[in-house]
């Protein structure tokens, strides 16, 4: 059976940018954000991460909550966004978790909180013992305002068993995330590519995510994450090409109709393959990061930030108009 990936590159960059100025015209977009890793030590050791430590390993840490809220006054003072994830800390409670997002919320009530994918919910659930509906009600009361999309890697069973056989199932990610929707928060999405999937695993993950788009609408943006090999178990797997960077971005776009937004995530693309996705089907590029500790372990040759003119130049010199937004694409004045 023939794949979209098996389309000229050509061909999906003339659809994929077509649907794309159909939805937002000749606006691109991207956010002044933080990242947050507030722990690297986790209980899954996903073979394809470079950034997890075992528990007592050199080099891991857990942040607490005084020291999270003074990294973002030293650097996310012009940060509309706070994106926080970590690793599966096996002795954090879910009082860590809500005192967390309340003091930041509390810190600075202009920051959108975006905090904890599907997995790590997932953990929370279990370790707590609260079930996922009641947990995001928890969360919510706290300040959490949306979740990020990580964690969904490759949904298929045989690739997952390969690189993260330790991580909560692809359908399992897919439940946490409409569950969520389901109780009004509103997430991203994301797939790992480049490792060991076939084209057919790739459009089959994103038909999965059309699928619940087409049931709750819960969905924000869809990141196509590029696979960084370095530092990982998979080191030998050779680097993805931009060839296949640009047909996944132009593939998402296509395949998605129904999820608004499509990143190309520069720390992963590189900027220059990222300003040229916003030719192939993206509509935003993220936004300043700051911090960003996950993909540099595993050998991200991008800068470590952007700053807001580098954006705005790398937008318009692609031809569109750059366009500053919260977490939920309101335009900032």
């Amino acid at each position: 059976m023939a794949s979209i990936f098996d389309r000229s590159l050509l061909e999906l960059a003339k659809e994929a940018d077509a649907i794309r100025k159909a939805k937002w015209g000749n606006d691109a977009f991207y956010v002044k954000n933080l990242h947050i890793n507030f722990t690297n030590i986790c209980s899954n050791q996903c073979k394809f991460c470079a950034f997890a430590r075992k528990k007592g390993a050199e080099g891991g840490y857990l942040k607490d909550v005084p020291s999270i809220v003074q990294h973002v006054k030293d650097k996310g003072a012009a940060a509309k966004e706070l994106h926080i994830v970590g690793g599966l800390h096996p002795d954090v409670d879910l009082a860590y978790y809500t005192d967390m997002i309340s003091s930041l919320k509390s810190e600075f009530p202009d920051k959108s909180i975006k905090a904890f994918g599907a997995v790590e919910m997932d953990f929370i659930s279990r370790q707590s013992g609260v079930p996922l509906e009641k947990l995001f009600n928890i969360m919510k009361g706290a300040g959490l305002d949306m979740m990020p999309g990580g964690g969904a890697e490759i949904f298929k069973p045989e690739v997952r068993n390969i690189i993260c056989p330790e991580k909560v199932s692809g359908a399992r990610w897919l439940e946490v995330m409409e569950i969520a929707h389901n109780a009004g928060i509103l997430t991203n999405a994301t797939m790992l590519y480049g490792h060991y999937e076939s084209g057919e695993d790739r459009e089959a993950h994103l038909m999965a995510i059309q699928s619940l788009q087409e049931r709750t609408g819960g969905f924000n943006a869809f990141i196509p994450l590029s696979f960084q090999p370095a530092g990982t178990k998979f080191a030998d797997v050779p680097p993805v090409t931009a060839v296949t960077d640009l047909a996944v971005t132009a593939a998402s776009r296509i395949i998605l109709k129904d999820v608004p937004h499509i990143k190309a995530y520069w720390v992963m693309l590189g900027e220059k393959t990222a300003q040229i996705a916003l030719r192939f089907g993206a509509d935003d590029l993220d936004g300043t990061i700051e911090e960003e500790n996950i993909a540099f372990a595993a050998g991200g040759s991008s800068k470590r930030g952007m700053t807001e003119n580098d954006l705005k130049h790398m937008i318009s010199t692609a031809g569109l108009n750059p366009v500053e937004r919260d977490s939920f694409y309101n335009r900032v004045s």
